[in-house]
C-alpha cells in the first residue's frame, strides 16, 4: 500500500522512500516519523524504471537489480541502501557519476558469523552432530564420540578484522589462548583482547590448535590453506571456515582428513555453492569428521534486524544532510572538486594495493632483506595537484589500497569512515604538498613514501599553518618536503611509489629504485634482477611453460635519481668492492603484465635462476 499521499489527497512535502523488496518492519518504523515510506514489493525492472523519479531514496536487498539506466532515471535520488554487507547488485560508479551515496550494513552480520564460528568450533571438538545422528539412530557410542576441550587450547585467527577480533574475544571467554595474523592489526586493540599477533603464517599454523579464517577471497588468499600449509599443522588439529568459500584447497583438506593428520572441520563456505555433485567439496561435506552447514553464517533474526535498522538509520541521516557511518562510495565533496580528484582516486588506490601486495607477497633471495610491510607512510603531492585544499578522498583511497588485499570484507574504506580506519590498524599517513612544479612532462606527480615510523619527521616538530597533527593524518607544510627528500640518505631498503595521470589513463613512474612507466592493472609478475643479456628470455620460457602469456612487459633501470645518491655515497666510502658496485648498478626491475595467475611452482623456478633476486605477484 502506497503511504505517499497527504492529507486530501495532497502529495506530502516530506521525503520519500521506495522499499521493493521485505525489510525488517523495526527498521521501516524508524523512516515512517519523518518521511512517506511505500512498500511496493513485486515491480519489474520497467515498473521500478517508471517509479523511481519520485523518490529520494531507495532501499534495496539482493534481488532488485540497481542498474545505471535505473539510477540515471532517479532524478531525485539522494541515496540507495543495501540491507545487507555486499553491494553486488548496485552500479556503484554509476551512483557515485549522479551524486548518490550507496550505503550497506557492514556490521549488521558480525556477530552472527562470529558466534557460528564458536559453534563449529565446539560442534567439531564434541562430535555433536555425530553424537545427536547416533542416538537418533537407537546407538549409544560414548566411548567413540570422545571429544576434546577447548580450553587451554590455541586458537589462530587469520584476518583480525571486527568479526576475527569478536571470535578472538569469544574463544578468550571459553579459556582459548588466541594467536593471530593480519599485518595491518592495531597492536593495542589485539593487546587489549588478549590476542597475541605473529607475523607469519608458518608461525601460525605451527601453534594452532584449532585455525580459523576471517578473510576476504582475493587473488593472495586463495587457497592459502593447501596441503603444505594443512601439513605443517598438529597432528590433531581442527580447521574453521566461515568467511570464503576457495581460500582451503578442499581436496587437500579432504586428504589430510583421511590420513587423520586433520582430527576435524567445521565449514560454512565452499569453492561453489550449492557444491556440485562428487566434487571435493560434496565429499567433504558427507566426511564424518566435518560439520558443514549451508552458508548460515549471517543467517539470524537479528542479523536480519541488525540490518534493516542499520541502513534505515543511515537513510535518515543522508537525507537530513548528515555523513552516513558506511558509505561505499565517496560523493562527499564538491563536484568541481570530484572531477579533478577521481583520476587521482584511482592512482592512489591502486599504489596502496601495489604496496601491500608487493612487499607482503615478495619471495626474496637476499636473506638480509626480508619481506616488509610498514604502516607509516608519507604521500606526497607535486605540482598541480598540491594546491587542492580538500583531499581526503585520496587519503581514504590510499587506506582503501593499502588494507583491502589483506582485510576482511565487512567494511569498505571511504572519506567517512577512512580516519577510523587508520587509526585501528595503526597507520600513519602525512600528507606533504609541494606546489613547485614538477621537473617531468606531467603536471602532477603523486609519491608514496612508507618508512619506519620512529622516522617521523611530524611527531617532533609542532603545527604549522599548513600541518594537522592526529595519530592517523597529517599533513606537512611544503617547504621542507624537497629538502628532506634531498638530503635523506637512505640506510634501508626504499619503498617507494610514484604515480601519475595522463588525461585517460593512469601509471605508475617509479616503484623502488626504479623508473618505470605501465599502467596498474590486471595481473602483474614483478622480477627484481640483475639487467644481464638472456634474462628476459629465460623469465619468457619459464612462464611459457607454465601456460602464462605476457600481456605487455616494461623493463626498469635504477632511477637516475638513485644512481646520483649511490654514486655520491660510494665516493664517500673506502674500500669499496668495485664489482659488487657494478652489479648493483646493472640492477632491474621486469614488470611483465600476464593472463592468468602465477602458481607457486612458477615462483619457485624463477626464484631458482640465477640472477633473480625478487619475485612477486600482484593483481589490481
Amino acid at each position: 500500500m502506497s503511504e505517499s499521499n497527504g492529507i486530501n489527497g495532497r502529495r506530502s512535502d516530506r521525503p520519500r522512500v521506495l522499499v521493493p523488496e521485505k525489510l525488517s518492519p523495526d527498521g521501516l518504523a524508524l523512516l515512517r516519523n519523518t518521511l512517506e515510506v511505500e512498500e511496493r514489493r513485486g515491480l519489474s525492472p520497467e515498473e521500478l524504471a517508471s517509479t523511481i523519479p519520485d523518490y529520494d531514496a531507495l532501499i534495496v536487498r539482493s534481488e532488485t537489480k540497481v542498474t545505471a539506466s535505473l539510477l540515471a532515471a532517479g532524478k531525485r535520488l539522494k541515496v540507495v541502501a543495501r540491507a545487507g554487507v555486499g553491494v553486488d547488485n548496485v552500479d556503484v560508479d554509476a551512483a557515485t557519476k549522479h551524486g548518490i551515496i550507496v550505503v550497506n550494513s557492514p556490521a549488521g552480520n558480525i556477530g552472527a558469523a562470529a558466534e557460528h564460528t564458536i559453534a563449529l568450533l565446539l560442534a567439531v571438538a564434541r562430535n555433536i552432530p555425530d553424537g545427536c545422528s547416533s542416538l537418533k539412530a537407537g546407538k549409544w557410542e560414548r566411548s567413540r564420540l570422545v571429544g576434546v576441550e577447548v580450553k587451554g587450547k590455541t586458537l589462530g585467527i587469520i584476518g583480525l578484522g571486527k568479526v576475527g577480533l569478536t571470535v578472538a574475544r569469544l574463544a578468550t571467554g571459553l579459556g582459548m589462548h588466541v594467536e593471530a595474523l593480519d599485518p595491518y592489526a592495531s597492536p593495542s586493540l589485539a593487546a587489549a583482547a588478549s590476542v597475541t599477533l605473529v607475523h607469519s603464517l608458518p608461525a601460525l599454523l605451527a601453534v594452532s590448535d584449532f585455525l580459523t579464517i576471517h578473510t576476504p577471497l582475493i587473488a593472495s588468499t586463495k587457497g592459502m590453506i593447501s596441503a603444505s600449509e594443512l601439513s605443517s599443522m598438529k597432528k590433531g588439529a581442527r580447521i574453521l571456515n566461515v568467511a570464503r568459500g576457495g581460500m582451503i584447497d578442499e581436496s587437500a583438506l579432504l586428504e589430510a582428513l583421511e590420513s587423520g593428520h586433520i582430527a576435524g572441520a567445521g565449514i560454512d563456505v565452499f569453492t561453489t555453492e550449492p557444491p556440485s555433485p562428487d566434487s571435493s567439496a560434496t565429499k567433504l561435506i558427507s566426511h564424518p569428521r566435518v560439520v558443514a552447514t549451508p552458508h548460515l553464517g549471517a543467517s539470524t533474526v537479528e542479523a536480519q534486524e541488525n540490518v534493516s535498522i542499520d541502513v534505515c538509520e543511515q537513510v535518515l541521516s543522508i537525507l537530513g544532510g548528515e555523513l552516513p557511518r558506511s558509505a561505499v562510495n565517496a560523493p562527499l565533496i564538491l563536484p568541481e572538486e570530484y572531477k579533478k580528484l577521481q583520476p587521482f582516486v584511482r592512482l592512489v588506490e591502486k599504489m596502496g594495493s601495489l604496496y601491500t601486495q608487493h612487499y607482503s607477497n615478495s619471495q626474496s633471495n637476499q636473506q638480509n632483506q626480508p619481506a616488509e610491510v610498514r604502516t607509516t607512510f608519507d604521500l606526497i603531492y607535486e605540482g598541480e595537484i598540491a594546491s587542492l585544499t580538500n583531499t581526503k578522498p585520496l587519503f581514504a583511497a590510499l587506506i582503501k589500497g593499502l588494507t583491502t588485499p589483506i582485510s576482511t570484507t565487512e567494511t569498505t574504506v571511504n572519506i567517512v569512515n577512512a580516519t577510523l580506519i587508520a587509526r585501528e590498524r595503526g597507520i600513519v599517513i602525512n600528507e606533504q604538498h609541494s606546489r613547485e612544479p614538477t621537473t617531468h612532462t606531467y603536471s602532477s606527480l603523486v609519491t608514496l613514501r612508507a618508512r619506519h615510523a620512529s622516522r617521523s619527521s611530524s611527531s617532533s616538530r609542532p603545527p604549522t599553518s599548513r600541518q594537522t597533527t592526529a595519530t592517523d593524518r597529517t599533513q606537512q607544510p611544503s617547504s621542507d618536503v624537497t629538502s628532506r627528500q634531498k638530503d635523506q640518505v637512505p640506510s634501508e631498503k626504499e619503498q617507494i611509489i610514484s604515480g601519475f595521470c595522463s588525461p585517460s589513463q593512469i601509471f605508475i613512474s617509479r616503484l623502488d629504485r626504479f623508473s618505470t612507466s605501465f599502467v596498474p592493472q590486471g595481473t602483474l609478475l614483478i622480477c627484481h634482477n640483475y639487467d644481464s643479456p638472456g634474462k628476459i628470455g629465460v623469465v619468457g620460457s619459464i612462464l611459457g611453460k607454465g601456460g602464462v602469456n605476457i600481456n605487455f612487459m616494461s623493463v626498469a633501470p635504477v632511477s637516475r635519481q638513485d644512481e646520483d645518491a649511490e654514486d655520491d655515497s660510494a665516493q664517500g666510502r673506502e674500500g669499496t668492492d668495485e664489482g659488487e658496485r657494478s652489479e648493483n648498478e646493472n640492477e632491474a626491475l621486469m614488470i611483465l603484465g600476464v593472463d592468468r595467475e602465477v602458481g607457486e611452482d612458477v615462483v619457485r623456478e624463477l626464484m631458482a635462476e640465477k640472477g633473480i633476486l625478487e619475485v612477486s605477484v600482484v593483481t589490481l
